[in-house]
């Protein structure tokens, strides 16, 4: 069973939350400006951190902003070890997250399938027995 890594949590936490106020305030990108970071993994050693993304919009395609955040990744690294309590900053891989879209996917399949319930259940009506 694997052992639970909190110094590791607190920096994931750390590094989500000064990553998320500096892309909405600080990054000039127009491509960024919908992007959301949702999910910040780190590895055992703290060398790498794996940052997922998502946007508000769906005009926007994950390429495009996986691209935006790459070139962004220098700028948002010497950000993160001005406010980061670590030795040594880790390496930024950026990972696009479609949970949300799938989510989305998955609430409309559930609402379909219940208004062809609804339709296809046979009316019980407000009649009383005589």
């Amino acid at each position: 069973m694997p052992r639970e890594f909190p110094r590791s949590r607190r920096i994931e936490e750390q590094i989500q939350r000064i990553l998320s106020d500096v892309v909405r305030t600080d990054v000039r990108d127009p491509r960024l400006e919908k992007a959301m970071i949702t999910e910040v993994e780190v590895s055992r050693d703290l060398s790498v951190a794996w940052v997922y993304f998502t946007s508000f919009g769906t005009d926007i395609e994950p390429d495009s902003l996986a691209e935006a955040f790459g070139s962004a990744s220098g700028f948002l690294r010497s950000r993160l070890a001005r406010e980061l309590t670590v030795r040594n900053v880790p390496e930024l891989r950026f990972k696009f997250d479609d949970s949300l879209r799938k989510g989305e996917a998955l609430e409309s399949l559930i609402d379909s399938a219940v208004a062809l319930e609804n339709d296809a259940a046979p009316d019980d009506g407000d009649e009383t027995k005589k």
